[in-house]
């Protein structure tokens, strides 16, 4: 790794009620995470506890630790797994000394989207994320995003043009980010009315599963894919014409990982709407992955928050052809209504587009005709 790159220390609480894989899939997901900000882990701290600590999070005996380790490493930087309090993160601070920024989960992945934002829309959901987030945590944040050392990780968008702000000021910003989207949402709804009645496809899965890269073997296009957490944040309808010249609409939207933003999943609503009002769902999974079931677990989750468990539902399995043949009659038996894919070799995506026209039925025939 390049020695440019910013030094990380990871910290991570087990509540003695979680298991042992669950708390190391974790981990490594923030190491990933942390990656994709532009950071290099050098340092691992872990705990378990039955409950966070309420004053610190960790023991008293854990942040000397981490503070030894600080010093050791001459690093600047701390990412906890998980979200923390203000009060929690006050303390932190205080406990590892002026010059340590200090992170939570949440705050990772809202600085790797404003790095991730590209469009107008894209750019205004995050901030309005960003500034909904900062907003309870002003008396530490302003603190240490306003310090010149350490880097810029957790420091990247409107957080570092707002150091002097109250929350006055920050409350008057997010009505006018509201309104913002309200009418880009408005836009859309036009798009979408304008489209006439094609059968709709939305792509939802975890992040890195794959979506853009089904996308454009489904389509034949060349949406933006990239083997990293979030990608892409836009959401992208590319046009499907099978052999007859019926059509459908595809679109992939913004990936989604455990323990996710609330702010944030709240912002990209608009987003999202463009899968609230499809008519059929394909949740997309990596095949391999050894938090398959987790990961599935944590889009149903969101399925059932955005209202749409009720649509059509068929779960694709991609990324095959990493996979040796006994783990792949695993998930046959496990999963025996999944479609089995690898978007990157086309392999099962004949399969695939007949099971989705099976689905659509009389649907997808009706509107080509309309459009013939």
């Amino acid at each position: 790794m390049s020695s440019h790159r910013e030094k990380i220390i990871i910290v991570g609480l087990r509540i003695s009620r979680q298991t042992r894989e669950f708390f190391e899939e974790s981990m490594l997901e923030l190491e990933r995470l942390v990656d994709t900000a532009g950071g290099e882990v050098v340092a691992r701290i872990e705990q378990t506890l039955d409950m966070p600590v309420a004053a610190t999070f960790i023991g008293k005996g854990k942040l000397e630790e981490l503070k030894a380790i600080i010093e050791m490493e001459n690093c600047k930087t701390v990412v906890f797994d998980d979200d923390l309090k203000p009060k929690q993160l006050y303390n932190i601070e205080r406990a590892l000394g002026e010059d340590i920024k200090v992170l939570d989960r949440s705050g990772l992945i809202l600085d790797i989207f404003a790095t991730r934002a590209r469009t107008s829309e894209a750019k205004i959901q995050v901030e309005l994320a960003q500034l909904e987030y900062l907003k309870p945590r002003l008396a530490g944040m302003w603190v240490h995003l306003s310090r010149q050392e350490g880097g810029s990780i957790g420091a990247r968008g409107p957080g570092e043009t707002q150091l002097e702000t109250d929350r006055r000021v920050i409350d008057r910003r997010i009505s006018k980010l509201k309104d913002k989207l309200n009418k880009v949402e408005s836009q859309r709804q036009t798009r979408r009315k304008s489209r006439g009645k094609e059968f709709r496809v939305s792509l939802l899965g975890y992040t890195n599963a794959g979506k853009s890269t089904l996308l454009n073997k489904l389509t034949n296009s060349d949406a933006y894919a990239e083997d990293k957490l979030f990608a892409t944040l836009d959401p992208r309808t590319r046009i499907f014409r099978d052999e007859w010249g019926r059509k459908m609409l595809f679109t992939d939207t913004v990936g989604f990982i455990r323990k996710l933003p609330h702010d944030l999943v709240e912002s990209f609503k608009s987003t999202l709407a463009e899968a609230v009002e499809s008519d059929m769902i394909l949740t997309v999974a990596e095949a391999g992955h050894p938090a398959l079931r987790d990961h599935l677990a944590v889009v149903r989750q969101e399925i059932v928050r955005l209202g749409i468990s009720d649509k059509h539902n068929l779960l694709v399995l991609n990324k095959i052809d990493l996979i040796d043949d006994f783990h792949r009659l695993d998930l046959e038996r496990d999963y025996p209504k999944a479609v089995l894919i690898s978007a990157a070799t086309g392999e099962g995506i004949d399969n695939l587009i007949q099971r989705i026209i099976d689905i659509a039925g009389d649907s997808v025939k009706g509107y080509s005709e309309e459009q013939q």
